[in-house]
């Protein structure tokens, strides 16, 4: 991991634009590791994009939506959605503490966040076993199961960047001056966060 120590708490340099930009944030910023994970969540946009155009095609060459007699719940993955967008909050908190030193809220956040990913996983599950149909019903729950199972995948590596991040804060990793993986983390797991958000408004609301 890439020591961020050494710059963190000095002044902040002025540019051009007249705004101040922290030496830690330009460090940050400057990072090849977090420059990579950029780019990465740009490779999975465009991924998403992919699965997204295939889902809009087959929506919108049918009539009705959701097309044959196919039922989604949509109350009850309101409530996952919930617990998930509550997990990114809990994120940030795990990260300003981080920042701010303080190893109680660094844990706690790490730990609720893990464990609202999990809970979403498994509701996720469950709620697989209850549709009462398969990816090969036809062409909506093909694409239904691809890109809910697309984003559920993202999920797990998330909850695996989690785990790892959680056991290493225990141990007595990070200090506001060296956290760029828990950045990363960060990151990562707004970006599902997003691309959650966006998934249910379209396949599951509108």
């Amino acid at each position: 991991m890439t020591s961020i120590a050494a710059t963190h708490g000095t002044p902040a340099p002025a540019h051009g634009d007249g705004h101040a930009v922290s030496a830690y944030h330009e460090n940050l910023l400057r990072s090849p590791v977090f420059l990579g994970m950029v780019m990465f969540i740009g490779s999975e946009i465009m991924l998403f994009g992919s699965f997204f155009t295939a889902f809009f095609y087959v929506r919108f060459s049918h009539g009705h939506y959701p097309f044959g007699d196919f039922e989604i719940p949509k109350a009850t993955t309101g409530v996952n959605t919930a617990i998930l967008v509550a997990s990114s909050f809990t994120m940030h908190w795990a990260l300003v503490s981080a920042k701010r030193g303080r190893r109680l809220g660094l844990v706690l956040g790490l730990g609720m966040t893990l464990v609202m990913g999990l809970t979403f996983l498994g509701l996720q599950m469950r709620e697989y076993h209850d549709l009462g149909f398969v990816p090969s019903d036809g062409a909506f729950p093909t694409t239904f199961f691809a890109l809910t199972g697309l984003h559920g995948m993202h999920v797990f590596v998330g909850a695996t960047l989690l785990t790892i991040a959680f056991v290493r804060s225990i141990r007595g990793h990070y200090s506001p001056d060296a956290h760029l993986g828990l950045e990363v983390t960060g990151l990562y797991w707004h970006f599902v966060d997003v691309v959650w958000i966006f998934l249910y408004t379209v396949v599951y609301l509108l």
